[in-house]
């Protein structure tokens, strides 16, 4: 298994540690249910660097990106960042990831598990010039969440963060380490992830500058399991429950990132042709009406008949409420639909939702 740079540090706070994506990660440190509240109320911090990073560069490197990626890189400009996704031929989606102007250059931002397939993916479309280059193992990622986040940050970042817009990146230095400072995450929270070399001495240099830096706002270690459920709260799509290759953007509700008038992309027909015909499913949130936790994988059911199933669930650790999301019959997408969630043969009753389930920042 890789180890990120913080990897001595997680193992000195106790950190229970499983493999993710090839990947010895921190799963958890204090408790899930304690680091998400500590990240909706005040700062935690995420290391991420297992997320792979790769350079498009060259004469074509624009309208490369631009034919491989759903949104439209044409309205990107020069530290701006957009969420996209790729898809195959057939519309089904290779990956969610994101997109940096760099300049002269674009960087993804694609998600762990994809990393070989994303970039052997892209690699075989490549034509002109443009050269794809792998970067993820020379490059460290933290993130930093929570409403105190840009406390922190403001105290050991050379710039003015408060001037950098949501979904924007500046050049910085952090703790006097070279970095990209990006106002981006996947919480819901106000928040910034940092991009700097791959260093164990510079990533303990950079942990402990935040750290001390946090002390008056109790800021805390996250690992992955509050991610998760951070990211389910807000709705947030995670690759292999809510998306996949046997689903479209348009029936995950990722039309706003699917420009099918900017021109030609590869999938646009597919995903066209299924606006065309009409969706016969959407992806939607649920809430439970009594107590219980849903499950990936368990069936969603409309007057008695399974018609769905639960693409990510949890116990909303805010709302004390059981929250999901999967995909249901165009019919019964609708809020304010009742239907049932099958736990260990009974059907738990619930009500599909608007998302986020719980407000962002």
């Amino acid at each position: 298994m890789k180890h990120t740079a913080f990897h001595d540090i997680h193992a000195r706070l106790g950190a229970k540690m499983v493999e993710f994506a090839g990947f010895n990660m921190p799963i958890q440190y204090e408790g899930i249910i304690a680091e998400h509240k500590r990240v909706r109320n005040t700062v935690g911090v995420f290391d991420v660097s297992h997320m792979g990073e790769f350079e498009v560069r060259g004469k074509d490197a624009f309208d490369f990106v631009q034919k491989m990626t759903t949104n439209d890189v044409s309205k990107l400009v020069e530290g701006a960042v957009q969420y996209s996704t790729m898809c195959y031929e057939n519309g089904g989606i290779v990956d969610d990831l994101l997109v940096y102007h760099c300049g002269d250059f674009l960087q993804l931002v694609v998600n762990a598990s994809n990393l070989e397939k994303d970039f052997n993916w892209l690699q075989s479309h490549v034509s002109g010039d443009v050269q794809l280059i792998d970067k993820s193992d020379e490059t460290a990622l933290l993130a930093v969440q929570g409403p105190r986040s840009l406390d922190v940050m403001r105290k050991i970042t050379d710039i003015d963060v408060d001037d950098i817009p949501y979904y924007n990146w500046r050049p910085a230095k952090v703790a006097g380490i070279d970095c990209m400072f990006s106002r981006t995450g996947y919480t819901g929270e106000l928040g910034c992830e940092i991009y700097f070399a791959n260093d164990a001495a510079l990533g303990e240099k950079m942990w402990n500058a935040i750290f001390e830096a946090g002390a008056e706002f109790d800021i805390e270690p996250v690992g992955l399991g509050a991610r998760d459920t951070l990211r389910l709260e807000v709705g947030f799509c995670l690759y292999g429950n809510d998306i996949d290759e046997t689903t479209n953007p348009l029936e995950a509700k990722l039309g706003w990132i699917t420009k099918l008038k900017k021109g030609d992309f590869v999938g646009r027909d597919a995903i066209a042709k299924a606006r065309e015909d009409g969706l016969t499913r959407r992806l939607v949130g649920m809430v439970l009406e009594e107590r219980a936790i849903p499950r990936q994988g368990y069936g969603i059911a409309v007057d008695g008949e399974v018609c769905g199933t639960v693409t990510s669930g949890t116990m909303s650790p805010m709302l004390e409420k059981g929250v999901a999301m999967g995909y249901v019959p165009v019919a019964h997408s609708e809020a304010g639909t009742p239907v049932s969630i099958m736990i260990r043969n009974k059907a738990v009753p619930a009500v599909v939702t608007k998302v986020p389930f719980v407000e962002k920042q």
